[in-house]
């Protein structure tokens, strides 16, 4: 496990930095991720190898930073890097948690820039946030997401797009918040890197699909 100060110290930079996002995107969600991330760890036999969890800790508490910031401020791009060389962290294990935070995003997925060798620490971090996007919780985030931006919940005249490029991804004033179900949310359990993500990632998918089934159901008054 990471240092404790220095965990608490990077626990107090996410507050910082995610203070005003909405619910789907707080630090109630970097809290729920690292905590995922972790079991996730000792499932899949990493709890033997301190420096792993280290890895696997910082990486999910630091994961959504950057991106956070660089919204708001393109000069905020390297607050992380600059927070693990203030916490003397092994250039090594920097390296590593950098590589993790850099390579997570579904969107560089789309685009073939996704992590087809990785490692352990890699593979756990990334499904921990992925699960976070699924199930109960993720549809919770999802129509948070969306209403934060005022997008439409559903028009079944605007059909889901299907095989999409990072760019056209990105494209979505159009597009509304149930469709982001079937172009990013339902293709994620596919995506799980390790089995303790995967057999995760059944249930909740499944709780998904079941909801989904309801929700056009009252949609078209049929429920």
């Amino acid at each position: 496990m990471a240092n404790r100060d220095t965990v608490k110290r990077a626990e107090q930079l996410v507050e910082r930095a995610m203070k005003g996002n909405d619910a789907s995107h707080d630090a109630s969600h970097v809290w729920r991720v690292r905590d995922l991330a972790l079991s996730l760890a000792r499932e899949e036999g990493l709890s033997s190898n301190p420096e792993s969890l280290e890895i696997v800790e910082l990486a999910a508490l630091l994961h959504d930073i950057v991106a956070t910031l660089a919204c708001r401020d393109p000069s905020e791009e390297k607050l992380v890097e600059n927070f693990l060389e203030e916490e003397c962290i092994d250039d090594s294990k920097k390296i590593k948690i950098l590589s993790i935070i850099k390579g997570m995003g579904f969107k560089d997925e789309l685009a073939g820039l996704g992590s087809h060798e990785f490692s352990p620490e890699f593979g756990v971090v990334q499904d921990a946030d992925r699960l976070d996007a699924i199930g109960a919780i993720g549809i919770a985030r999802c129509f948070t997401f969306g209403g934060n931006r005022n997008r439409l919940l559903h028009d079944p005249a605007i059909k889901p797009r299907s095989d999409l490029s990072k760019e056209q991804y990105m494209k979505k004033e159009e597009q509304t918040t149930v469709n982001h179900f079937h172009e990013k949310l339902l293709k994620l359990k596919d995506l799980m890197k390790t089995k303790a993500g995967q057999w995760r990632a059944e249930k909740r998918h499944k709780f998904m699909e079941e909801f989904l089934k309801e929700f056009y159901g009252e949609w078209d008054g049929k429920a």
